[in-house]
């Protein structure tokens, strides 16, 4: 078992890095599939590669305190790029590989990073033309070999060329150069995707990592063991959940990471790998649901019986029922399920699971439920960018309840302000907003940091989150309405994919509904017409098909909630189409430009 004991001392980052590969040395570390066999770098090589990428890129004119943006896809260069960038006491941008090259300029311009790491030839397409428009990045690092006829206004390097030195004296350089660096020095400013407006540099420091990463170890250790731990990265490590919870709490466990080869080889990734701990965004694990339940419901009378007792005994449980023990009577079909249902549930995913960690948004109970009541732990946790990202999770020992997200991890201090805002203090918290004082202002005030969320904590403890704050909608009889509630019971039909209801200041809610592809096209067969999303959405018959689910959803919403009348997007919600942020939470404003004509509609005669 690592002992974590020197996370709430370590001074950085990179100082906690080393420690951990020097004590771990030829064991494996980082994995990803290459010629397709997994294939691994050691503690001790990804150490050596650190210290000489970082001496390569003082060697570059880096100096203590710039900025280098990491544009790539998640491998194992990403981490080494981090740490190196951290080692040449600099401070890492990453840049999602979503972004357009408007995205890019922004941060480019914004952080002023004097350099760039690009993955590979097709991501510097939209990167290149944003340094070369914005001018401030001099220097232009290809993991991958990229193809540069021509530099002129920077300097291209290789990667290999970077990494190739003498490990030893690199290494004699960066541990001087560390002992400088301490807690409060920034680690990175991550851009927040943002569901609004251009996204902000959140300067986030060694210290609110760390202690994000011994809060985060300290659940691990005291409700599940750690172990010879392995986690699976699948999220962009760009996004601060990833970053702190698939990157540096790993790191500070002593586990190995697995890079996914992307969604469509998940599953595959998954059984192949066997993780121990998985961190994800609620979406995945919605999609996850409807195929596990889709191939139930294909294995026959027996197998849907079993399903849905599993769920029956399950939904007890999470009500509290016998204080989250379940109904006596339940235990004998307990016994059955634990050995004819849910050892084949775990077996999707790997057979070792000890625990699946959602975040960067709201999770429906209902989907909590239902993997708990097939046998696997699922934890909520909450946070935002601006707090490490991680502020509370759910755990065993406070008692797993899927419509709260838990108690604050150790170190956190939470309170909830006079209209309902949930406050938070500690080492976790943002120095600020780079460049942003008004902002930054704004958001911490006399050392708390102000959410933007409404919410309570209940008499155990954890906190119960009940809306944004800023994307509460107020009707125009005062009500306030949880449009995430709404959106979240109208995703769970088998009918609807995506869902974005509004309502501020109107009489009624009313909805932009993106049917469910693997549906409509079921639906189309089963009536004889040809699969055409757009002709499908005119026909009357599948908008009461359609209408019929939000139905279902409206009977257990109250009057104020209920969504009245909708309208179909013309697509889905994508990152690529700029109306889904990288953590899969819907962009308003984006939604709103686009569908706001149609939307007023609903409201005319």
């Amino acid at each position: 078992m690592v002992d974590i004991s020197d996370l709430p001392t370590s001074r950085n980052l990179v100082e906690l890095f080393l420690n951990r590969a020097d004590a771990k040395g030829a064991a494996p570390f980082l994995w990803a599939k290459r010629d397709g066999a997994w294939q691994s770098i050691s503690w001790a090589d990804a150490a050596r590669q650190v210290c000489e990428l970082a001496e390569a890129l003082r060697g570059l004119g880096l100096e203590t305190g710039d900025r280098v943006m990491l544009v790539s896809d998640n491998r194992p260069e990403w981490c080494i790029a981090d740490f190196a960038i951290m080692a040449a006491g600099c401070i890492t941008v990453p840049a999602y590989v979503t972004n357009t090259e408007r995205d890019h300029q922004h941060v480019l311009d914004d952080s002023g990073a004097k350099a760039v790491i690009v993955s590979n030839d097709k991501l510097a397409k939209t990167l290149l033309p944003a340094v070369l428009r914005s001018g401030v990045a001099k220097q232009v690092i290809g993991i991958d070999p990229l193809r540069i006829a021509q530099t002129g206004a920077f300097e291209y390097h290789d990667w290999s060329a970077l990494t190739g030195g003498d490990g030893t004296a690199a290494r004699a350089l960066v541990e001087d150069r560390i002992a400088k660096i301490n807690r409060d020095s920034t680690a990175c400013l991550i851009y927040t995707s943002g569901t609004g407006g251009a996204p902000r540099g959140v300067r986030q420091h060694h210290g609110a990592l760390l202690c994000n990463v011994y809060g985060a170890a300290k659940v691990l250790a005291e409700d599940f063991g750690l172990g010879d731990d392995v986690f699976l990265s699948f999220l962009p490590l760009s996004h601060a959940y990833e970053h702190t919870g698939g990157q540096m709490l790993p790191i500070g466990v002593g586990a190995e990471i697995y890079y996914s080869e992307g969604l469509e080889k998940l599953a595959s990734n998954i059984e192949e790998v066997r993780p121990t701990i998985m961190v994800v965004v609620p979406r995945l694990f919605e999609v996850l649901r409807t195929r596990i339940m889709k191939q139930i419901e294909k294995q026959g009378k027996v197998a849907n019986y079993l399903m849905n007792r599993a769920m029956a005994i399950g939904s007890a449980k999470a009500q509290g029922v016998r204080g989250g023990k379940g109904r006596l009577r339940d235990k004998p079909m307990d016994l059955i399920l634990e050995k004819a249902l849910r050892p084949k549930i775990r077996q999707k995913f790997g057979g070792r699971i000890k625990a699946m960690v959602s975040g960067g948004a709201p999770l429906n109970p209902e989907v909590g439920v239902f993997f708990e009541s097939m046998g696997l732990t699922m934890l909520q946790g909450y946070g935002q960018t601006e707090a490490g990202p991680v502020i509370s999770c759910n755990r065993p020992a406070a008692g797993l309840k899927m419509d709260t997200v838990g108690p604050p991890l150790d170190g956190v201090e939470v309170k909830i302000a006079a209209d309902g805002e949930i406050l938070v203090r500690g080492e976790l918290v943002m120095h600020g907003y780079w460049r942003n004082e008004a902002e930054t202002a704004r958001a911490l005030q006399d050392g708390w940091l102000h959410t933007g969320d409404i919410g309570h904590i209940d008499d155990a403890g954890r906190i119960v989150i009940t809306d944004r704050k800023k994307d509460m909608i107020v009707n125009d009889k005062g009500d306030n309405v949880s449009p995430q509630k709404v959106e979240g019971m109208l995703t769970l039909q088998p009918e609807i994919a995506q869902a974005m209801v509004v309502g501020d200041k109107r009489p009624y809610l009313v909805g932009l509904i993106v049917p469910d592809a693997e549906w409509a096209l079921e639906w189309a067969r089963a009536q004889d017409e040809k699969f055409d999303f757009k002709a499908l959405q005119a026909l009357p018959a599948f908008r009461s098909a359609v209408r019929a689910a939000i139905d279902r959803v409206n009977q257990d919403l109250s009057v104020i909630e209920k969504v009245r009348q909708f309208a179909f997007a013309d697509e889905a919600f994508t990152i690529e189409n700029e109306e889904m942020t990288p953590s899969m939470k819907i962009r308003r404003h984006k939604l709103k430009e686009r569908y706001g004509d149609r939307l007023d509609g609903l409201y005319k005669g």
